[in-house]
């Protein structure tokens, strides 16, 4: 018997769902615009319901917000381009808009608020970078917040959670609970690992001593498929790349890593050249992660496992990964959240047998 019903909104690849599959919730809808996406969602979790699209379609009017089912919590890792430094600094550049004016990307918040308005779910889990606490000089994040306390009534509660805890990976992101009653949660609660233990590269890189399984292939002749390594026309530009940023005093370009090491957060451009996390070889140029080491650097496999199904290019799996969430670091927020979320199904099932 499952626990709780839940409804899981910019899915991605089913990070949210990976992590709330795990303390006994069940799915009853998902939402994810991009194909690939729902390519690699659909190879990794069995539903009795489809991936839908855009989630515009379930917000136009009152019979659209009926089609989402009724559920108790919901999750949504709203896009985070339009608050991103990064997102913002390129529409900057190139002299389009941001943040809520982000036509495409930004208003999509409010998409969210009218199915939060509608549904009424006892509990939100929403995520986003960490950048959305001080964009556009704290307003974004004020707009948000009173938008879920004063205008939805949820009591809410948020913090910055590095995944480095978890995986190894420095990736600050910002986590809001909300409850539509009162309870004693506090984020203060939640479990972090023993600092001593942190995880480090090498507990997700491939092993070429054949204990792990070998796909598509990534291991060649005992070593990492010579295709991930940078060719010399890459290697040289981009080490004249981060001389020339070097010189002007910033500290643009590529980083490199060893097995001792905690990454760079992996961004969803790590297939243009792989330059935020490059691996060192000994005797040769430096390496982009294979797919699959993705895949364990954000927490879907477990290291040297490789259970998650990559049904994707790896330009996409790149992508997809780089967007996703540390699946460790949802889980440790789902088992915090998780007897605050029974109990609130608790308080509403006995407030309806008093209505009744």
């Amino acid at each position: 018997m499952r626990k709780f019903r839940f409804i899981d909104l910019f899915a991605g690849i089913g990070g949210f769902r990976k992590a709330f599959d795990s303390i006994g919730g069940e799915c009853v809808f998902t939402s994810e615009w991009d194909k690939p996406c729902q390519t690699t969602y659909n190879a990794n979790f069995k539903s009795n319901h489809q991936v839908e699209g855009d989630i515009r379609e379930f917000t136009k009017d009152e019979e659209s917000l009926n089609k989402i089912p009724k559920h108790d919590v919901l999750l949504a890792g709203f896009p985070c381009q339009p608050f991103s430094i990064a997102g913002v600094s390129k529409k900057n550049s190139l002299g389009k808009l941001h943040g809520f004016k982000c036509e495409t990307q930004g208003t999509l918040f409010f998409d969210l608020a009218q199915i939060i308005e509608y549904h009424k779910p006892a509990v939100i889990l929403l995520e986003n970078v960490k950048n959305l606490l001080s964009h556009d000089g704290g307003n974004t994040f004020r707009v948000i917040r009173q938008t879920l306390e004063k205008e939805l009534k949820y009591n809410i509660h948020f913090r910055v959670i590095d995944g480095q805890h978890w995986v190894p990976q420095h990736r600050e992101r910002i986590f809001i609970v909300g409850f539509r009653d009162d309870t004693d949660f506090s984020f203060k609660d939640l479990e972090i690992p023993n600092q001593l233990k942190k995880p480090m590269l090498g507990s997700i890189l491939h092993k070429a001593d054949g204990t792990e399984k070998n796909e598509p292939p990534y291991i060649i002749d005992g070593k990492v498929n010579e295709k991930y390594t940078l060719t010399p026309r890459l290697w040289e530009y981009l080490k004249a790349y981060k001389e020339k940023h070097r010189a002007a005093g910033n500290g643009f370009g590529y980083s490199l890593f060893g097995p001792l090491d905690v990454a760079r957060t992996l961004s969803a451009r790590y297939y243009k050249d792989g330059s935020e996390v490059l691996i060192e070889q000994k005797d040769n140029r430096p390496r982009r992660l294979t797919p699959r080491e993705c895949s364990r650097l954000m927490g879907f496999d477990n290291p040297g496992e490789s259970k998650f199904i990559i049904p994707v290019s790896d330009t996409q799996a790149y992508r997809q990964f780089g967007n996703s969430v540390a699946v460790p670091a949802v889980q440790a927020v789902a088992k915090l959240m998780l007897p605050y979320i029974e109990q609130a199904i608790l308080v509403r099932k006995e407030n309806l047998v008093e209505q009744l």
